[in-house]
């Protein structure tokens, strides 16, 4: 997820401030049930349950505020035994918040980080809304970057309060006393008092309006790397995904859903199925059935024994082929037009040369590591739902709209996600586990097969690019065009987003270049692949956008018979952070300095996405039957200043293999309305051996944070379609690379 739905928050009418108002930080101070402090304060939110390197409390661990106590979007509390607990404004899928928002509280509150407790948000817009993403919800590598001041800001609060607290005690200025650890001591050495022991009287006092945070010089917390708090319970197997759920009297439910997009259930022959050991009943619905069984197994055999007759009706016919037709057709159209500078018609007429060309992008399944899943306990009063999810609050309204109670019956119990890339910002999953709970009325989990997962899935939609840009004598672009044709997922998922006919993630990168073009024109056109669901998918706009540009870049440096990276510093001379990674990534891969052997290449790429500032050099091998190895990455990241080293590294390694795996081999083929791809037999991973060694040189900034959770993904791709065409002399303008280089 990308820029893109961080503009939907701001058309986003329910979240109801406006990012000034969220910045300047509104903060209170109240005395918890059980007597504490409670800092209450502004800041992004999203959900719950269980993590426990920190010692989180469950979902429903949260302690109530007593009646009156200012309850806003986030809190910290401090009780009388002195534990601090965060209340968690994000989730946990692998990108590491559960470290680093806990490591900004305990460095401007002066604890060590291990004595910080995580609880978790419930489902609640009005108080736990992202103002920049417009919801209660994960994505758009946006967890730091929004957290960064205001959960700072609270540790700073309440540290001044306990100060004050324990002056206001010992008689004395608070100038003499001074906060570390978890304590407050006196200047004379013969005075403390913990953090609980001060908590309740601190939380009697005024909140400071003037909070002076650390100067980053001063930190004993940020900027150090950590390692994860959460690691411990992944490895000892305690840590509690949403699979994970285990309840009295749980049935299991296998789902066969209709394999034809936009197709319906007919009629099911369950006569064998019922007779498997196990398998309670059958559950049918309009486009599937579920097979409800005593176990998972007897689920899944009685699924397999089921004889299906399908509607298919029109989308039977539907093909990739087809799409990518329909895409072709509609790019001769005008589109939206989403960015316009000088005078376009005119640079092209007086330009030496033109360049064109077309790029293809597929459809791309998420392939969580934990497949699709969800738990539900649909009674007539109250609504219990189990899960991982990005938006817990539209778990909660699908709850409601599924059974017709009311939002404080119905409880949302959040999970670490194993894996989300985007997939788990849809209630698709709750929808239809809803449905069969209510038939069954005990609680019953539903899991969806691997296949099931890949070819159902709320596919990354495809793309189809159209480029033209004129060169003057120099080989320097005077002119530039890029018609952008795809689906929209703002429309569905956020529709106040899309102004004036343009989807600002679908046009994302191309639209803000850092690169000094005078005379450019970006527009878009917004087709949807007939009934086939689109929706996020790590890193979206910025994935799509920046294949095609960087690509594009490097043809008019081959154009101008310049060396790539040359070409991308002389047109970076107004993005000068772009320009610095540029050049540390190329000299940590010491580009141009050593020769490359035959059959091999070496392509750069450069971003600006997210609030962060990325540079690849990929290192690949071809072999002569066209295969293609990618031997090393070295990647230069400028995002700001950086709370956890540690977890930039993993985070930009992690998305930099995940888009090595979309570049090489991933996408979603359609055939008869049925996705081809099953399983990651056919919807391959990068393998081990196949994985290269990726370098991260993290640049020092004094900027404020960027996002980093999707950045490595989404500039990886062209790095190595330009190192292949580096070692081939073949321009690779689709993805993935898969067979093309040994048909060409």
């Amino acid at each position: 997820m990308s820029q893109g739905l961080i503009e939907a928050g701001r058309h986003a009418a329910r979240a109801g401030f406006s990012r000034r108002a969220f910045l300047k930080l509104g903060v209170s101070a109240g005395v918890a049930a059980g007597g504490g402090l409670l800092i209450g304060f502004s800041m992004p939110a999203a959900s719950q349950d269980q993590h426990k390197g920190t010692s989180v409390i469950g979902g429903d661990g949260i302690e109530t505020p007593q009646d009156g106590v200012f309850a806003p979007n986030a809190f910290v509390q401090i009780d009388k035994s002195g534990k601090v607990v965060l209340i968690v404004p994000k989730v946990e899928m692998g990108q590491g918040v559960y470290t680093a928002l806990p490591m900004l509280i305990a460095e401007e509150l002066d604890v060590p980080l291990d004595s910080v407790t995580l609880a978790h948000a419930p489902p609640n817009e009005k108080l736990f809304t992202d103002p920049l993403l417009g919801g209660q919800l994960t994505g758009g590598s946006t967890s730091v970057r929004y957290a960064w001041e205001p959960l700072r800001k609270a540790g700073a609060a309440a540290r001044l309060m306990l100060v004050a607290a324990a002056a206001q005690q010992w008689q004395c200025d608070p100038s003499s006393c001074r906060a570390q650890g978890g304590k407050v001591t006196h200047e004379s050495g013969d005075r403390s008092a913990s953090y609980g022991d001060l908590a309740e009287a601190a939380a009697k006092l005024p909140v400071p309006q003037d909070i002076r945070l650390k100067d980053p010089k001063d930190f004993k917390i940020v900027g150090t790397p950590v390692r994860r708090l959460d690691s411990p319970e992944k490895i000892d197997g305690s840590a509690m995904f949403g699979l994970d759920v285990r309840l009295p009297d749980m049935v299991y439910a296998a789902i066969v859903n209709c394999p034809v997009f936009g197709g319906t259930l007919a009629s099911v022959d369950d006569s064998v199925a019922k007779k498997i050991p196990g398998v309670r009943q059958v559950v049918k619905f309009d486009n599937g059935v579920a097979v409800i069984g005593d176990h998972t197994w007897a689920a899944k055999r009685g699924a397999s024994a089921l004889r299906i007759q399908w509607n298919e009706g029109a989308g039977a016919k539907l093909s990739t082929k087809q799409i990518v037709e329909d895409m072709a057709i509609a790019s001769q159209r005008t589109g939206a037009v989403a960015r316009k500078e000088g005078d376009v018609d005119n640079a092209f007429s007086n330009a030496k040369t033109r360049v064109d060309a077309v790029y293809i992008q597929p459809l791309l399944a998420h392939a969580t590591m934990e497949p699709i899943n969800c738990t539900v306990h649909v009674r007539a009063d109250a609504c219990d739902i189990w899960l991982g999810t990005q938006v817990p609050t539209r778990i909660r309204d699908a709850g409601m709209k599924a059974t017709g109670l009311p939002a404080d019956k119905i409880t949302v119990h959040n999970h670490l996600l194993g894996g989300g890339f985007g997939r788990r910002l849809e209630f698709d999953m709750a929808t239809q586990a809803l449905k069969i709970g209510k038939a069954l009325g005990v609680p019953v989990k539903v899991t969806w097969s691997r296949e099931e997962d890949i070819q159902h899935d709320m596919y990354r939609p495809c793309y189809y690019d159209k480029l033209s840009a004129g060169l003057d004598a120099n080989g320097k672009p005077v002119a530039w065009t890029h018609r952008i044709v795809g689906s929209s997922v703002l429309a569905r998922f956020a529709p106040p987003a899309v102004k004036n006919g343009v989807d600002p993630d679908a046009v994302e990168v191309a639209s803000d270049l850092p690169y000094d073009l005078p005379n450019q024109l970006i527009d878009y056109v917004r087709l949807e692949p007939h009934d086939v669901p689109t929706a996020f998918w790590r890193g979206v706009g910025p994935t799509r956008g920046t294949f095609v540009v960087e690509s594009f870049i490097d043809e008019l440096a081959i154009q101008a018979k310049a060396d790539p990276v040359q070409y991308r510093r002389d047109l970076l001379g107004k993005s000068p952070r772009a320009r610095n990674v540029l050049d540390v990534a190329t000299q940590a891969a010491n580009w141009g300095k050593q020769s490359v052997p035959q059959g091999q290449g070496r392509g750069v790429s450069v971003m600006h996405a997210f609030g962060s500032f990325f540079a690849i050099v990929a290192d690949v091998a071809v072999d002569k039957d066209g295969s293609v190895e990618v031997n090393r990455i070295v990647c230069a990241v400028d995002c700001g200043m950086v709370v956890n080293p540690n977890t930039v590294e993993a985070q930009v390694q992690g998305g930099i293999l995940f888009g090595i795996t979309a570049a090489l081999y991933s996408e979603i083929t359609i055939k008869d309305g049925r996705v081809e791809q099953s399983n990651f037999t056919d919807y391959r991973m990068l393998r081990i051996h196949e994985t290269p060694p990726v370098e991260v040189h993290i640049v020092k900034s004094t900027e404020a944070p960027g996002g980093i959770g999707e950045p490595g993904t989404a500039a990886l791709a062209p790095a190595i379609t330009n190192a292949i065409f580096a070692a081939t002399g073949k321009r690779l303008r689709q993805l993935p690379v898969g067979d093309q280089l040994r048909n060409a």
